[in-house]
């Protein structure tokens, strides 16, 4: 196997990003934005990149059978003692899998998903291509696809309120930065996504942002404690109502756009209707 490029990040990765308040909303804003889609339980779920299952695992307490997928073993490690640690049923419906995305469809051979998702995952890439189609491939019809990853039109935000503005001013022409893990990402556009998942036979059905306020707040140096539990509650329902607006969803620096695979009966139905992102 080769060197594993999260080794040295998946300890700084899991404490620092998921145990921060915008940790909490990425989780939760997802997590309702998923469900508004998703068929009631049971049903299979393929988690690609799913690093130590903080998004899927939750879909496994709720009775769904998850298949996290991952090239990481650092990650993998990280899940296997995430698994070991939920109740007995939920543990027996997550299956982990060591696998790159770019060949989902292999790593599972060929088994179709109620629903396929990859958060956080794209903007680590060249390109989303291979990895879109892939995604496409493993979902049954009438399955749903879930991408989360970065806004390309809204790459200043995090220099102009770091206060470095000449990184600022040169972001609003660039799709890359390092990211606040200290890697290099990408980011990506609604429309194009969606027209890659249209390629793949999977209709575009909703897109949302994931974080606003969070992500002002923290890069502005005022972040809400991760130990308040009533505010972190609050800062959720704000974000979350946020994210199918605009002009808020159209400013987050990342979104969620979800799709259905065409062939299929249909999937809940959507909490707001699909619009495509407007300049």
């Amino acid at each position: 196997m080769t060197d594993d490029p999260w080794a040295a990040l998946a300890g700084s990765f899991l404490g620092g990003a998921y145990a921060s308040a915008k940790g909490y909303v990425r989780t939760v804003v997802l997590d309702r934005q998923l469900r508004d889609h998703l068929r009631p339980p049971p049903g299979a779920i393929l988690d690609v990149g799913g690093g130590a299952g903080h998004q899927s695992f939750p879909l496994a307490e709720r009775g769904y059978d998850v298949t996290l997928l991952d090239s990481s073993p650092a990650m993998l490690a990280q899940a296997a003692q995430h698994q070991a640690a939920l109740a007995p049923g939920p543990r027996g419906r997550v299956r982990l899998l060591a696998g790159e995305a770019e060949s989902a469809q292999q790593a599972v051979a060929g088994q179709l998903f109620d629903a396929v998702v990859c958060h956080g995952v794209l903007g680590y890439l060249d390109s989303p291509d291979a990895v879109v189609s892939q995604l496409c491939q493993c979902a049954a019809p009438g399955g749903l696809v879930s991408i989360m990853t970065a806004n390309a039109r809204a790459m200043a935000v995090r220099p102009a309120l770091e206060r470095r503005f000449a990184d600022a001013l040169a972001a609003f022409d660039s799709r890359r930065e390092v990211g606040v893990l200290g890697v290099p990402q990408r980011a990506d556009t609604v429309e194009e996504l969606s027209d890659l998942l249209d390629r793949g036979g999977v209709d575009p059905v909703a897109w949302y942002g994931v974080w606003l306020f969070a992500d002002w707040l923290e890069f502005s140096g005022v972040p809400v404690d991760p130990g308040d539990p009533d505010a972190l509650a609050a800062l959720a329902a704000v974000e979350y109502e946020a994210s199918h607006r605009d002009p808020y969803r159209q400013m987050s620096r990342v979104f969620h756009l979800i799709g259905v695979k065409r062939g299929g009966g249909s999937a809940a139905q959507p909490s707001s209707p699909w619009r495509r992102h407007q300049a």
